[in-house]
């Protein structure tokens, strides 16, 4: 009760937000009581409850829910506010009161709906309504279908709109539930109460029983016109008016409003808006020009006003052709009829479009005013024109001086000139459109001229000249005569003609057999036609009767692919050869379309519409293809269309195409639900921003994110190509590609162009006088808030006119503002209005962009910082000549600031060098300049000095010279020196380069220039800054490849010092200098190298270490505060690089301290020449095989990893570039940490580049490059996938996914828990990658640390071919994710052995020479060609390249594709190779990389394939059957079956097991046949893979099947059945099986499922499958079976070894349950009689071997382990009988061995080697030690050579009772063992490596040093070899002896 007086003291509205169900029913109680209380609508008390409304409906308690109901119900309809609240009402209402079981609530719903309708909410309702409509439960659909009924039966049609109710209605028939289409019937009649017959129509295509079951009931309905019952609150009044009129006897004016109540519906507004334009005739527009027409019978002044209204317009084609209309107009008019009064509102007009955002509206309007200024004049217009800019200007008058008036020429010749030679002004489409002349270039466009104006200049062009090659490309077929009748629409011909024409030129059985039923007939028919077509003349051919022949029946559906490749063929040819007119494509374009993404014609069709292309241009062919392709629903036609136009602008090249209309149709392709088409139609847009450039982007800056980060990887692929030149076209479009007027400009304007395209919004409305007011308050919080607004409204636009009222002199204002946070604020603004306003801001430079340069003479550093980054920002849109034009820059350098010279001679000196011209004003600047070589300060001096070469580029020393005619002498003869010198450091001028640079792109649209600079790009091309952005094709076009000619001269201008100063090396080698420095930062003598930003302590610490060994000359320029300075340090450096290769490495960590300095400099040239420096240098420390030291390492990575986050594409480039040359010198498992610790930065790019380095990583060097373990980097690296970044996360996914490729499964183990979001992100991405995992991904590199000094030599030269290749797969990997850069710097042959630097000491060195092994299969190993692919695979491999390596590789990687075909040719040509014993050798070492795709083509039909309802299930049998039958085949070749690692047969038997126990091929009818050919693939695979490899395998696979809780027990069982056929093969198999690797295996198995954990499984199968194997393996391998664990580390983690001895145990129990060796051959228990019989067989064994010559060690050994094992064992009965020398044979043999395993546990101490690693050691050397055996071939231990010794010493009759002393063999056998560390081979080998050094020490020793050395038990090192040696010769002494 205590809870209840708790919530019963709360406020009502409390109480209905309260989590207790009774305080919420009490608190709605109440609210009703209150709301049935309140009288007054408007009372404040109502407002309490506005937000709580929403919650009395949804109320998750049904009682309480009920309360609610009724008192919301109250407060709709009584609150004068409760409109407010409908959407969220409503929608609760619909989601959560229509779905509830209780009638009452459903019905208080309804009522609710239906007040908000009363209270004028009905719109609102309505649309929450039909959104109910789509919901999943029937019971909401129904509910909102009966309150639409009911609202249109109480409130009447025309508050109720119906169409949208109509439109739904068929989709409501269709419903699966019959609630739903009774209701929807009920709706229908109601409907058709108040309209009638106009619901017909909508209806007709509806089932036909629902229809008829509609025209009973509506027949039903009275005829009367039907009133509204129930009206709204506006209507009520009125309502009761007409009541009271009734009563009184109204009924006349009563029965006139009821007319009125329901109008007449027209069936047409029911209809929907259909697209008309593009089915208009197409010399529409031609004729509309009748307007021209109708202006010849009036006055310009009578139609003005008109005409001038249509100029607001909003529709850039009406503005453009009401421009023309004007120019046409004016051309008849003269000064008299052309009055001030009549130009002045068009001028005005005309003013406003000059400035519009469309190239179209803006030339237009110029055309307009060029012939209003020639019909008037100069003086008569000018008055007008005073607030246009110079430019603009030009412009007019460029178009005035073009203009023929029509009392003078005919405008007409105009055009014919333009015949020869293009008129630069405009195309002549837009410049005569109306005249004879030009109508066969209009006529053919289905819409209004765009595209060319499109492809113009988008701000007025440079020294008047447009773009003509851009703006004439897309009318280019004017310029030849031949060529004019294409451009005529042909009219379309009558069937009866075209057959009439076509018999005249093909032969009557051609004709006859067209429509034959017989295909062969028809093939025959159409080879004449095609011979027909080859023999006729151009002038002869009818194409459009030849075509409508090929389109007769069957015509495009023609089944006969023979018979349709010709068709399509013959197209093309027609296309070719004749004159193919607009007409006739469209009569074969929608049957080609059909056709492109069919398998065998789809090359045909493509080939037919490049021809047509060609005939009738790649703009109009593309359009028409586009829209036929997305008007179908065919998604392979789509994909292929798109990827048949990516191919053509390659070929044709971008010229004359509509940019917009493709973005438009591009965004359809991108919103596909089929992948391949969105794959295509990104493809595409990667052709396209070839062309067009960055600005593309901003198209599609609204997708999801998802797909943008695909379009920017796919843009970040085409960076630094350039366009290829046209291949196609070229004769249409080579006039106006070669026109010599072309300057180079065009680029600018084409880059403009584009920009042009976007839409912009007009912001000058919210420019009022109050916030102008508020920017100028004299508050300056009031200032701040006004610039507040002006950021949000810039913000909000996004794209802005560059109307924008008063805001540029409010802004001016706040630039010298007094507070300087309002200065910066200001700039900020500017900047954001220079992106926003685009290449428009050209018009606000003179009146607010040289105020900017103004604050660069502010005090404060940050304040010039902003107005720097300000003017570069408006400098990028604007270029340069609006600024250096005029006075007003000459003005700023006259004022005598410092800080103003500085900074403007700095950006000017940065600025200039890139300008192909300047405007002769730049000379004003000059004596402004000599000012500045005299200053008082030092800096600006400094400054002046830099910036004099540019300016004397521009200017010429002449000009210069003379300008100092005008200084003092002695300043004269100062400046004159500097000039001097000046001149012999002038760069060039950049005018050639860009011209050279400009000419192969045929003047396309965007400018693309950094391409042309690639050949040089690595050297020097980073000297200067490089510009980016597309639209500054002033510096862009030039800077890259000229400045790149002259190289280093750039830096060493500003060099005052004479060279003979600088002679001598730069870098001084000092001994042990870096040593000492490292020991000096250990001991904390000097500060460490780590900080975020260098302070001045860190700088002048590494100045002072510098100054011993760096040339003085060289510091001075490497610590000066001018980056121009840095710049020439670094190109020296540079030079000095490989002729100082000693000093490079001795200063190595000073160098690079200084680079991490540069890395914070703003400068971005000076950071490129960093990057370039480093990618040479690390290029060099790899050659010289350096390693990078920790120190070194550490002050310098972080650094370099912070660079990789920058914006700039090609800097991050060159940082991943450098981090893959590091991974040569320094370990990438010590480099991984380091970018780990990036991936942590608030820097969303540099978290992504380092999350896609770490995938590089890993994909090269394989899981064990991940610190500190893989599951700690994995669980940091998966944090990122819930990333906000949208680039972080897909890298993060793109990681975790090559982490897959290379781990499997296993990946998830490691990353731990996601969430489930994240989880399914990356299973959804797991799942869609189609990315091919490297060729043997689990073959990983295992990084190990720096080798000892004693591993051999030879060691290391063998791992050098692997290392190599892991070289080659990290660049290859970086190149795959976007940087191809990194891949191509370092050539294969000049890169390191990446093991042998991380792991050699440097001191070993290989003394044989390695010749180059070139490996050209990486060159191919990226994935080439995308899905999916175009063309088909060549039926051979040599056909493609001679390479058999790289053509397998190609090959290989399509049998993983997502399309089945290519899957299928690809397998069959493996298999036909498989099945040809002399070609089957060539798949060797392409076995992985093969079994790989092959299982991931598996995983693709099981998870993708067989889930798709389109598919076909016999393509998928065929693909299961080229697969297995693959497989067979090679798993029937035994020399390649044994090449499949363990990883992939684990992956490819899970794959078969899968495939076996998918029920749904079950069910297919050849599914059983599928199922039986698995199962011998399966038999195949465990017979002939490498038996250790596929036992391995399934172990893992079995644990990983147990483990994971999704799987089957029926998965499990199947595994554990080919374990069990293994351990049958196991007797035959034994001795070729790694036993070692198989127990660690099993070890690992009882570690993961400890005995009790495998009982606790449902079935026993598991532990009696481990039991059976071990037992198996106890059988065949007997005692020694326990010599085999020497892989497991910590035996104790599992039961195996104790389970393994109980084993060995009980089989040699001497009760003899089991012996030894006839287990091994099937015996299982016998009595005990027979036991014993067995163990005297098995001992009988024994003694034979050991009596043998060639087995007697093996002997021995095996009598010691059965004596040591059974020592009560009785072999007495086996020696009584030999002879006494053999006795003490045995006895002596035992003795030794028993000394040689006890020995072993010392041996470690003596080499300093530690028991846990003496395997590891001593296992490295035995590949270079050769074997001294025996006749078999094995290891000789010393034991063999002393028996051998002792029996020849009996033999010469000498002495041996010196041994009589040592115990009897009996005690000897039976002494405990000791645990052993390795086998006595093992043992031996480490010694034998030691004999050849020892032999000359030991050769005069006596024969009694033996028996010295021998009766001891232990022995040193030294001793025992000595004891060896000895041996070995006493040996030869007796054996020559006896001789």
């Amino acid at each position: 009760m205590g809870d209840d007086s708790e919530w019963m003291k709360l406020p009502v509205d409390q109480k209905c937000e309260h989590k207790l169900w009774k305080a919420r029913l009490s608190g709605y109680e109440e609210a009703l009581k209150i709301f049935q209380k309140i009288k007054d609508e408007k009372s404040p008390e109502w407002s309490k409850f506005l937000g709580l409304i929403k919650k009395f409906v949804t109320d998750s308690n049904a009682v309480v829910q009920l309360k609610g109901l009724e008192a919301a119900l109250v407060y709709v309809e009584n609150a004068h506010v409760a409109g407010k609240t409908t959407g969220e009402v409503v929608s609760g209402v619909v989601s959560k009161v229509f779905n509830q079981p209780k009638a009452k609530a459903k019905e208080l719903g309804i009522e609710i709906c239906l007040m908000y309708i009363e209270i004028e909410k009905g719109e609102a309702v309505q649309e929450e309504l039909l959104k109910g409509l789509d919901n999943k439960n029937p019971k909401i659909v129904v509910a909102c279908i009966e309150t639409l009924r009911k609202a249109l039966s109480e409130f009447g049609s025309k508050i109720i709109l119906l169409k949208p109710i109509i439109k739904v209605l068929p989709k409501l028939f269709e419903s699966r539930e019959k609630a739903v289409r009774d209701e929807a019937k009920l709706i229908a009649v109601e409907i058709y109460r108040w309209i009638r017959d106009a619901l017909r129509p909508p209806l007709q295509n509806i089932n036909s029983v629902q229809l008829k079951e509609l025209e009973e009931e509506w027949v039903k309905l009275p005829t009367g016109a039907p009133k509204p019952s129930r009206f709204l609150r506006s209507q009520q009044e009125l309502e009761a008016k007409l009541e009271q009129q009734q009563s009184a006897g109204g009924d006349a004016e009563g029965g006139g409003d009821d007319g009125d109540e329901v109008p007449q519906i027209d069936a047409y507004e029911l209809l929907e808006a259909v697209e008309i334009l593009s089915k208009l005739p197409k010399d529409f527009y031609d004729k509309i020009e009748a307007i021209d027409a109708i202006f010849l019978t009036t006055t310009l002044q009578n139609i003005s006003e008109d005409v001038l209204a249509v100029m607001d317009n909003k529709n850039p084609t009406i503005k453009q052709q009401t421009s023309l209309f004007i120019a046409r107009s004016f051309r008849h008019c003269t000064a008299s009829t052309l009055p001030k009064s009549l130009l002045k509102p068009f001028c005005a007009a005309l003013l406003k479009h000059i400035n519009d955002s469309a190239p179209e509206v803006r030339d237009a309007a110029f055309e307009a005013l060029g012939t209003a200024l020639k019909v008037v004049g100069e003086k008569a217009v000018n008055p007008f024109l005073a607030d246009v800019d110079k430019l603009k200007l030009d412009k007019i008058k460029e178009c005035s001086e073009k203009v023929e008036l029509v009392h003078g020429k005919k405008a007409g010749l105009a055009a014919d000139k333009k015949e020869f030679k293009p008129a630069p002004g405009r195309t002549a489409a837009s410049g005569a459109a109306g005249d004879k002349d030009t109508k066969d270039i209009s006529a053919p466009k289905p819409g209004p001229s765009k595209k060319a104006p499109a492809t113009k200049a988008g701000g007025p062009p440079k020294k008047g000249k447009p773009a003509a090659s851009g703006g004439a490309g897309g009318t280019g077929t004017k310029n030849k005569k031949g060529l004019e009748t294409k451009e005529i629409v042909e009219p379309e011909l009558s069937i009866e003609v075209c057959e009439e024409k076509a018999s005249a030129v093909l032969p009557a059985t051609c004709i006859q057999l067209l429509d034959s039923s017989n295909w062969k007939e028809r093939l025959a028919c159409m080879e004449e036609f095609q011979k027909a077509v080859e023999l006729m003349d151009r002038t002869e051919m009818p194409c459009q009767a030849l075509v409508r022949m090929l389109a007769k029946k069957p015509g495009w559906k023609e089944t006969n692919f023979q018979v349709m490749q010709m068709k399509l063929h013959i197209v093309a040819l027609i296309a070719q050869k004749g004159n193919f007119s607009k007409t006739s494509a469209q009569i074969v374009l929608d049957g080609l379309v059909d056709k492109i993404g069919d398998v065998k014609c789809g090359n045909n069709a493509k080939e037919a519409m490049t021809a047509i292309a060609e005939a009738c241009m790649l703009p109009w062919t593309a359009e028409q293809v586009m829209s036929m392709a997305f008007s179908q629903k065919n998604p392979k036609n789509q994909s292929e269309t798109l990827n048949w136009l990516s191919n053509a602008i390659k070929e044709f090249g971008f010229s004359g195409l509509n940019v917009k209309a493709f973005i438009s149709n591009v965004k359809t392709a991108l919103a596909a639900t089929n992948p391949a088409v969105r794959t295509s139609a990104i493809t595409l847009l990667g052709v396209m921003y070839l062309y067009v450039g960055p600005s593309l982007r901003m198209f599609f800056e609204d997708e999801k994110p998802a797909l943008l980060s695909q379009i920017d990887a796919e843009f970040e692929k085409m960076q630094g190509q350039s366009p290829p030149a046209p291949t196609r076209g070229i004769s249409k479009h080579s006039i106006s590609g070669t026109d010599e007027g072309e300057d180079g400009d065009e680029p600018d304007e084409g880059g403009n162009d584009v920009v042009d395209l976007l839409p912009r919004t007009e912001i000058s409305d919210k420019i009022t006088s109050e916030l102008v007011s508020k920017i100028g308050d004299k508050n300056w919080k009031i200032r701040k808030e006004g610039l507040d607004e002006v950021a949000g409204i810039i913000n909000e636009a996004k794209f802005i006119q560059p109307n924008i009222g008063e805001l540029p002199t409010a802004l001016k204002g706040r630039l010298n503002d007094s507070n300087k946070i309002l200065v910066q604020q200001t700039l900020n603004i500017l900047q954001q209005l220079a992106v926003a306003m685009g290449p428009n801001i050209k018009q606000h430079v003179k009146n607010l962009g040289i105020p900017i340069i103004t604050v660069l003479g502010d005090s404060k550093n940050n304040v010039r910082a902003a107005a720097l980054a300000t003017v570069n920002a408006w400098a990028e849109q604007t270029g340069m000549k609006e600024w250096l034009e005029g006075e007003d820059l000459s003005e700023e350098l006259k004022k005598e600031n410092p800080f103003l010279r500085q900074e403007l001679l700095g950006w000017l000196a940065e600025k200039l060098p890139s300008l192909r011209s300047t405007p002769t004003d730049l000379i004003l600047c000059v004596p402004h300049l000599y000012s500045c070589l005299e200053d008082r300060n030092g800096d600006v001096r400094k400054k002046a000095q830099d910036a004099l070469p540019f300016f004397m580029m521009h200017l010429g020393y002449e000009k210069m010279a003379k300008a100092t005619g005008k200084l003092k002498p002695t300043s004269k003869d100062q400046v004159l020196a500097m000039l001097e010198k000046a001149k012999a450091n002038m760069p060039a001028k950049p005018a050639a380069s860009a011209k050279a640079a400009s000419k192969p792109m045929g003047g396309s649209a965007p400018a693309k220039f950094q391409p042309a600079s690639a050949p040089v790009e690595d050297s020097v091309s980073s000297t200067v800054e490089p510009k980016p952005d597309p639209k500054k094709a002033k510096a862009l076009g030039v800077s890259s490849k000229a400045k790149s000619a002259q190289g280093k001269k750039v830096p060493s201008k500003t060099s005052l010092k004479e060279d003979e100063d600088k002679s001598g090396p730069i870098f001084i080698v000092v001994p042990n200098g870096k040593e000492q420095r490292m020991k000096d930062e250990k001991g904390l003598k000097v500060l460490k190298w780590n900080f975020t930003t260098p302070r001045d302590e860190y700088i002048e610490q590494l100045k002072t270490q510098m100054s011993s060994c760096v040339a003085k000359w060289l510091q001075d320029e490497m610590f000066h505060s001018d980056f121009q300075h840095h710049n020439k340090a670094l190109a020296v450096m540079v030079d000095h690089l490989e002729s100082e290769k000693e000093g490079v490495i001795g200063c190595l960590d000073l160098i690079l301290k200084w680079l991490t300095l540069r890395f914070f400099d703003t400068n971005t040239s000076v950071l490129m020449k960093a990057l370039e420096y480093l990618k040479l240098l690390f290029t060099l420390l790899s050659e010289e095989e350096y390693h990078l030291t920790e120190n070194e390492a550490s002050s310098f990575i972080p650094y370099l990893i912070l660079k990789v986050g920058e914006p700039k594409d090609v800097i991050r480039k060159d940082v991943r570039a450098i981090l893959n040359r590091m991974c040569l010198v320094y370990p990438a498992s010590k480099m991984f940490p380091f970018i780990m610790e990036g991936t942590k930065s608030k820097n969303s790019k540099q978290r992504a580049e380092c999350l896609e380095e770490l995938g590089c990583l890993v994909e090269s060097y394989g899981m064990n490059v991940c610190q500190p373990t893989p599951g700690k980097a994995l669980k940091e690296i998966a944090i990122h996938i819930g990333d906000r970044d949208n680039a972080v996360r897909n890298a993060a996914l793109n990681t975790i996914v090559t982490v897959y490729n290379v781990h499997g499964d296993q990946v998830f183990k490691l990353i731990g828990t996601l969430s489930e979001k994240d989880m399914s992100m990356l299973e959804e991405r797991i799942k869609r990658s189609a990315k091919r995992p490297s060729a043997a991904p689990i073959k990983q590199v295992e990084e190990r640390p720096q080798r000892t000094q004693s591993i051999n030599s030879n060691a290391n030269m063998l791992r050098k071919g692997p290392a190599e290749d892991m070289s080659s797969k990290l660049n290859q990997a970086r190149s795959m994710s976007g940087h191809p850069e990194a891949a191509q710097m370092v050539r294969r042959e000049f890169q390191l052995d990446l093991d042998e630097i991380e792991n050699d000491n440097g001191t070993v060195r290989c003394e044989m020479p390695e010749l180059v092994q070139h490996k050209l299969d990486d060159i191919f190993e990226p994935v080439l060609i995308p899905e999916p692919k175009i063309r088909a695979v060549s039926p051979h491999f040599d056909d493609m390249h001679s390479n058999t390596a790289s053509t397998i590789n190609f090959i290989i990687s399509q049998v993983a594709s997502g399309d089945i075909n290519t899957s299928i040719q690809a397998l069959t040509q493996i298999d036909e190779v498989l099945r040809q014993e002399d070609k089957a050798e060539a798949m060797s070492g392409h076995i992985d990389q093969f079994l790989i795709a092959t299982f991931m083509q598996l995983r693709l039909i099981y998870n993708t394939h067989m889930a798709d309802e389109k598919l076909e299930k016999d393509e998928i049998i065929k693909l299961y059957s080229c697969i297995i039958g693959n497989m067979i085949s090679l798993f029937q070749i035994e020399s390649l079956a044994r090449e499949a690692s363990t990883g992939v047969l684990k992956d490819l038997m899970h794959g078969l097991i899968t495939l076996m126990l998918d029920s749904r091929i079950e069910d297919l009818e050849e599914g059983q046949q599928v199922i039986r050919s698995v199962n011998l693939l399966v038999v195949k695979v465990l017979e002939k893979s490498d038996q250790t490899n596929i036992l391995s395998a399934l172990l893992v696979l079995l644990q990983d099947s147990l483990l994971a809780t999704a799987s089957s027990p029926k998965f499990s069982e199947l595994v554990m059945k080919c374990l069990w056929r293994m351990v049958r093969l196991l007797p035959d198999t034994i001795n070729s099986i790694n036993l070692d690797r198989i127990l660690l295996d099993i070890h690992i198995f009882m570690k993961v499922f400890p005995k009790e954990k495998l009982k606790q499984c449902k079935s026993e199968f598991p532990i009696r499958t481990l039991k059976t194997l071990l037992h198996t393996l106890c059988k065949l391998k007997g005692p020694k079976i326990l010599d085999h664990l020497t892989m497991i580390d910590n035996k104790n983690e599992s039961e195996l070894e104790a389970h393994l001895c109980r084993m060995m145990k009980h089989s040699m129990d001497q009760t003899g349950s089991k012996s030894d060796k006839e287990t091994e051959k099937g015996a299982s228990r016998i009595d005990e009689k027979s036991s014993k019989a067995k163990v005297n067989d098995f001992l009988a064994e024994i003694f034979k071997k050991i009596g043998s010559k060639e087995n007697t060690k093996e002997g021995l050994a095996e009598l010691y382990e059965y004596k040591k094992k059974y020592s009560d064992a009785d072999i007495e009965p086996f020696l009584k009988n030999s002879s006494q020398f053999f006795q003490s044979y045995v006895e002596r043999g035992l003795r030794v061995i028993e000394m040689e395993r006890e020995g072993k546990g010392r041996i470690p101490s003596s080499t300093g080697i530690s028991p846990q690693t003496e395997v590891t050691c001593m296992s490295a050397p035995t590949s270079t030690v050769s074997s001294i055996g025996n006749t078999n071939g094995e290891e000789v231990g010393p034991s063999v050579y002393l028996e051998r010794l002792k029996i020849l010493r009996q033999r010469c009759g000498l002495d041996n009772t010196k041994q009589d002393d040592r115990p009897p063999l009996t005690s000897l056998l039976s002494k405990p063992a000791v645990p052993t560390v390795a086998s006595s081979t093992d043992m031996l080998h480490s010694k034998l490596s030691q004999l050849r050094e020892s032999r000359e020490q030991h050769q005069h020793l006596d024969l009694d040093s033996h028996q010295t050395h021998s009766s001891g038990t232990t022995t040193t090192s030294s001793s025992s070899t000595a004891n060896i040696d000895d041996l070995k010769k006493r040996l030869e002494r007796i054996k020559s002896s006896r001789k």
